[in-house]
């Protein structure tokens, strides 16, 4: 079986978060497979900056990275070379929306009679969702386009049925397979702090405006002195000023530290006793199943697919614009945190493994490849 993965961008591009890794991971994980043929089509942006080009690393499947002109992956270059690749591919798999490679790959795959999966990655969700987000009408009718010239049968990979819902909710009806990301779940984990006054908060995304930042922010000004918080991440440049100049206003309580990854990423974990993401919209937030993989509880909001955190006893999703942050964080912060992590932890280990989220896939893909997915599920 031929998979053609057509991305913006793609790994090590790690500056657009987490679904570069996700998508990373089901292509490792499929390509893995015997009897499977995977490559990956994308552009070489490596930021929003258009100098900013990825370094490639060898990967054990053939990826072309495009040179981006303009954009956020403008790319004739990957145009040029779409027509042959989807002629080659058995099923195309389509990641993001609102860009320049969607629209063409989906008239391209519609015209050869190519099964087709469209991972919006929670594009039309923060959309619906988000009442601030930019460009509405532009993206109306991207979604319009996208309807019209998707091939009939294509499936929409959703992460959760939050994203599913708030999907078709743009799209109109068409059948959607919920696969949920996958986390690494370290081995080993640094022991957890010792209980003390202090208690560290940690926010790590995408610095944007629809993370909830702000109301991050006016939380500790209201809690006490011994709440600091760490930031991580990066975002356009103006944002983060604003953000960096709002900080210095906190006594060194507040702290942006910039884009890590790897053992940086595993080192801010370790040196957190609570997570926090007041997200306004987010499909899956695969950064929520980091922190509990590295055994920090999460506070987050009913505008993420993390409702279970209370059920599982290590956490609390709150109704953001009915609920008080700071209260909320200095409530969940005064319980047995140690406790809630590792039950976060043990969460994570038995429902999100990459095994899970690849076989997912491997049955998707081997329906359309068969007798389509409409048929498969009738």
């Amino acid at each position: 079986m031929k998979i053609l993965h057509v991305v913006p961008s793609f790994y090590p591009a790690t500056y657009w978060g987490g679904p570069i890794w996700s998508t990373k991971a089901i292509c490792d994980g499929m390509a893995a497979r015997v009897g499977v043929d995977l490559r990956v089509l994308t552009s070489d942006a490596a930021g929003p900056v258009i100098g900013d080009r990825v370094k490639p690393v060898k990967l054990p499947y053939r990826v072309h990275y495009a040179r981006r002109l303009a954009g956020h992956c403008i790319a004739p270059g990957l145009l040029a070379r779409l027509p042959g690749a989807i002629q080659w591919a058995d099923i195309v798999h389509v990641t993001g929306t609102y860009n320049m490679p969607t629209l063409p790959a989906f008239v391209l795959a519609r015209a050869m009679g190519k099964p087709l999966v469209w991972s919006p990655r929670g594009a039309l969700q923060a959309t619906a969702e988000w009442p601030d987000a930019p460009r509405l009408r532009i993206k109306r009718g991207f979604e319009q386009l996208a309807n019209l010239l998707r091939p009939r049968g294509a499936v929409l990979h959703v992460t959760a049925a939050q994203e599913a819902r708030a999907s078709v909710h743009r799209l109109g009806d068409m059948a959607c397979a919920i696969i949920p990301n996958a986390v690494d779940v370290p081995r080993d984990i640094p022991a957890h702090r010792a209980a003390g006054a202090q208690r560290r908060l940690m926010f790590l995304s995408r610095l944007h405006p629809k993370k909830g930042l702000e109301v991050l922010f006016e939380a500790m000004a209201q809690l006490p002195a011994r709440f600091t918080l760490d930031i991580y991440g990066t975002g356009e440049a103006a944002y983060v000023r604003t953000l960096q100049m709002r900080a210095k206003l906190s006594n060194g309580r507040i702290k942006l530290h910039g884009h890590v990854e790897g053992a940086d990423k595993a080192a801010a974990f370790a040196s957190a006793d609570l997570f926090v993401l007041p997200s306004h919209s987010e499909n899956f937030g695969i950064v929520v199943a980091e922190a509990l993989a590295h055994a920090v509880p999460v506070l987050t909001t009913q505008n993420t697919p993390w409702h279970d955190l209370d059920r599982h006893g290590c956490g609390r999703c709150i109704d953001l614009p009915h609920s008080e942050l700071a209260a909320e964080i200095a409530a969940l912060a005064a319980g047995d945190l140690a406790a809630m992590g590792q039950k976060g932890r043990d969460w994570m280990r038995r429902d999100f493994s990459t095994a899970k989220m690849v076989a997912g896939f491997g049955d998707l893909y081997r329906c359309l490849h068969g007798q389509g997915y409409q048929e498969a599920i009738a």
